[in-house]
């Protein structure tokens, strides 16, 4: 214990939520290092966005919302979203000195003495009164499991691991998934492959004419239903339905998002389905989305018998000291501003702290 630092607050993450919680802290007069700290695994700023492949530019990202208090203007659509938005988070971090610390890897979170939390980390152990954890999913990618998919002798690869469409020049690839990521592959790949095969597990849904405020209330409220019930969240995308833009459009049009049913087996060359179709692949990418990466809470027992955290608004519902930010509903750019401004003032009740005017 002699080499524990003492904080008020941890945050773990420096994506948007993460970010956006330390903006909040920072106005209500908590100091940096002082009062709060901000602890990233990532090398650079601009969290799972530098991991973006290249060929998402700027202008092919749904619905980037801006950090609060610092508009992103000024964005090249045809710049890699991964240099776009890595340089606005850097200078984010910067215009409002928020010194996050990086590399910095936590491996747990424990109950300590007298109430407090440990966060123990590979830079040491951080004891502090509460935690907002934003450590979002990038880090958990979802392999689903299917027969005969360790005999396979071509790819397979997930989102998390995507390079670009070139890679993919003459080969014969299967994508795996109907949300957003799974689309713009395939219409990026098509280009350049030998051939596309597009399989989902339920048939897409795509959505016309605008996305209001309260169609996106409704989406938001779905998923809120399911943390407050203690199961694992879905993001708000997957109740959204996918936005039937001209690039979809002519997708379809071209054949090219032509959906198949979820195969039932993958042999060495390829996929069976059980009607006895085949198809020859020599790649398979798992367009199949991500899991919250929460593994580092573990010790403090927070999930429910229904395999996610019972969350009331921001906080785990067994523990009040822990704020959950950019997880289910909030796990949006929008969501994820809110929820850090709504963490923030629970987290300042609980510590019997008053905001300093701004």
């Amino acid at each position: 214990m002699n080499n524990t630092r003492e904080v008020e607050v941890v945050v773990i993450g420096a994506g948007q939520a993460g970010l956006a919680g330390a903006y909040h802290l920072r106005r209500s007069g908590f100091e940096p290092d002082r009062d709060f700290v901000v602890l990233d695994h990532s090398p650079a700023p601009g969290g799972a966005w530098q991991f973006r492949w290249p060929s998402l530019t700027y202008g092919k990202v749904h619905g980037m919302h801006a950090l609060p208090g610092m508009e992103l203007t000024d964005a090249d659509p045809a710049r890699p979203s991964a240099e776009v938005i890595g340089a606005y988070f850097d200078r984010y971090e910067r215009t409002f000195d928020l010194r996050v610390r990086r590399p910095v890897d936590v491996r747990a979170v424990r109950e300590g003495p007298g109430g407090r939390l440990l966060v123990e980390t590979s830079d040491g152990v951080w004891s502090a009164r509460a935690l907002i954890n934003a450590t979002g999913t990038w880090d958990r990618p979802f392999w689903p499991r299917y027969p005969g998919q360790e005999t396979f002798r071509g790819r397979q690869l997930h989102t998390a691991q995507y390079p670009g469409p070139e890679e993919f020049a003459g080969q014969r690839v299967v994508v795996v998934g109907g949300g957003a990521s799974g689309t713009q592959h395939l219409l990026e790949i098509a280009s350049y492959a030998a051939s596309t095969t597009w399989v989902t597990r339920r048939p897409p849904v795509f959505r016309e004419g605008p996305f209001d405020e309260d169609a996106g209330r409704a989406a938001v409220a779905l998923v809120e239903e399911r943390v407050r019930q203690g199961l694992p969240p879905r993001s708000v995308v997957s109740v959204t339905g996918l936005p039937l833009n001209d690039a979809i459009r002519q997708g379809i049009e071209d054949g090219l998002l032509d959906r198949q049913p979820m195969f039932d087996r993958i042999t060495p060359t390829g996929v069976d389905w059980a009607d006895g179709r085949h198809i020859d692949a020599d790649v398979i990418l798992w367009a199949t989305g991500f899991r919250a990466a929460i593994d580092h809470l573990a010790p403090l027992r927070l999930r429910s018998p229904g395999g996610g955290i019972r969350m009331e608004g921001t906080h785990a519902a067994a523990d009040p000291r822990i704020h959950l930010v950019g997880y289910g509903p909030s796990a949006s750019t929008i969501g994820a501003n809110r929820a850090g401004r709504a963490a923030v003032r629970d987290i300042r009740r609980l510590l019997e702290r008053e905001p300093v005017a701004a």
